[in-house]
């Protein structure tokens, strides 16, 4: 084959250039060829992990064209219906028994656990050069995203976070608007969720329950410091909670604000700050605002992209109405709005990116520069998984934009944890550190609230734990450490 590039070769490669994105990869253009070998025409053979709620969903999609062959879920009542829907899985409670029976054999793993072991799951999978399919938010903490990325670059699998609506028109619709200039300059953002819907704000129960004779609940803390059971952790509440999950944020932040974070290509926040009610030790409160800052990028052919803030509210807080939105409408869209305040003019979309519209009430027809997803989230994932790697076209939140976008997440909910610190934090996303954290510096959180009213006399009789160094807690939610026999593979260079 000739070495130059062919004509329809230049042509894509051009149009590619122009609009910013990368089509196709530059293995292609770097070895003349035009057309990749075909993808993989069997079923792939899939096991999955935590299964008895989103998981149940995802499975349901990949289950129509592929082979499922393993089941593990620490709750199998819980997840009865879902082993009761694949018979021929075998089943187990512990991933870690399934991964060394089953792993050698199959070629992709779905994770939709509680968030805490998200990171520890996929990446034996990735090491193990299997495809991966993680539930959003893709990890508890900053490290561990970072992590997942450079794991995904190295075994060069193919990989997916569950935020779904990253394969939707919407989110590709608010792109091209954006890039196009219809909107302006954004400087600002807002976002909002009507969650958290599950408890929140609670203190640590004191009662220890028996075990259920269907839960493994050894495996269910798995790298968390261990706590005894209680019902009130598990299923679907763990996202309250500290060691297991990220709140309100880490659940819908990555459905809501993945349209800002892709269409203003925004990359590391530099500067971040978060309040919230009462914050207490093991539960994340029941509502919060946070606001992140990011740096001016490099501009795009028909649009700049200045600094810009962007504000986060949940619990019930809601953003300040845009000017000349109707009165009597609603901001929230299934669950959540997003508002881009530009120059020009004003977007707004639902969660998910559902149902962009500019207030001006103009519908711009703009160049399509964004593949369009025909099939839906988890398809899309198999057909990526089917090709090779040197061809493969990215899944549409493939961990290379997941990664970085959930480490913005997590930014989130430092701010939320280290807000006794009463200081906007300066935040270095390449070295993951912040860099202006007094040395000294102490914090402490609320373990009981104390408050109570007497004879008609308020008392408050808090009780807090002891300070403890600031620093040193800030990298304790940077990168977790596990639980004694629980370790990270070390992070590739």
């Amino acid at each position: 084959m000739s070495k130059e590039l062919s004509r329809r070769s230049f042509l894509k490669a051009g149009a590619v250039a122009a609009v910013g994105l990368s089509v196709a990869p530059k293995s292609i253009l770097a070895k003349g060829q035009d057309v990749p070998p075909p993808p993989l025409d069997r079923k792939l053979k899939v096991l999955a992990v935590g299964i008895g709620g989103r998981g149940a969903a995802v499975l349901s999609e990949v289950a129509k064209t592929e082979e499922i062959i393993g089941l593990c879920d620490v709750d199998w009542k819980y997840a009865d219906h879902v082993f009761k829907t694949y018979p021929q899985a075998k089943k187990y409670d512990d991933y870690r028994v399934m991964f060394k029976e089953l792993l050698p054999e199959a070629d992709a793993v779905i994770v939709a656990t509680a968030d805490h072991t998200h990171a520890i799951i996929a990446a034996e999978a990735i090491m193990a050069g299997k495809h991966v399919y993680v539930e959003k938010p893709l990890t508890r903490t900053v490290y561990e995203s970072r992590l997942l990325t450079k794991l995904a670059a190295k075994y060069k699998v193919a990989t997916q976070m569950g935020n779904q609506g990253a394969s939707n028109e919407g989110v590709r619709k608010i792109c091209e608007w954006i890039w196009n200039g219809e909107i302006g300059e954004i400087t600002r953002v807002d976002a909002f969720t009507d969650r958290p819907i599950w408890p929140q704000g609670l203190e640590r129960p004191t009662v220890v329950e028996k075990v259920p004779k269907t839960m493994n609940w050894d495996a269910f803390i798995g790298p968390a410091p261990f706590r005894p059971y209680n019902s009130i952790y598990t299923p679907w509440n763990f996202r309250g909670w500290w060691d297991f999950g990220t709140g309100a944020l880490g659940d819908m932040a990555c459905h809501i604000l993945h349209p800002a974070f892709k269409a203003l290509k925004l990359g590391y926040p530099t500067k971040v700050q978060g309040s919230s009610t009462a914050l207490l030790t093991d539960s994340c409160p029941n509502a919060q605002k946070i606001r992140f800052v990011f740096p001016a990028r490099d501009n795009m052919p028909k649009v700049a992209m200045p600094e810009v803030v962007v504000n986060w509210f949940d619990g019930g807080i809601l953003p300040d109405r845009p000017e000349g939105l109707a009165a009597g409408k609603s901001l929230n869209d299934s669950g959540g709005a997003l508002i881009f305040y530009g120059t020009k003019d004003t977007l707004i979309c639902g969660c998910y990116g559902v149902n962009p519209y500019l207030l001006s009430g103009r519908n711009p027809e703009v160049p399509h520069v964004l593949r369009e997803i025909k099939t839906n989230h988890q398809q899309d994932w198999i057909r990526a998984c089917k090709e090779d790697p040197a061809y493969r076209t990215p899944s549409a939140s493939d961990f290379a934009e997941a990664g970085p976008f959930n480490e913005m997440v997590a930014m989130g909910v430092l701010a939320v944890r280290l807000q006794g610190l009463n200081q906007e934090l300066e935040w270095d996303g390449e070295n993951m550190r912040f860099t202006n954290i007094p040395k000294g510096a102490t914090i402490r959180t609320m373990i009981h609230d104390g408050f109570s009213i007497t004879d008609g006399h308020p008392t408050f009789e808090n009780v807090y734990t002891d300070p403890v160094d600031a620093n040193e807690f800030a990298e304790s939610l940077i990168k977790p450490v596990y639980r004694e026999g629980w370790k990270l593979p070390e992070m590739p260079v």
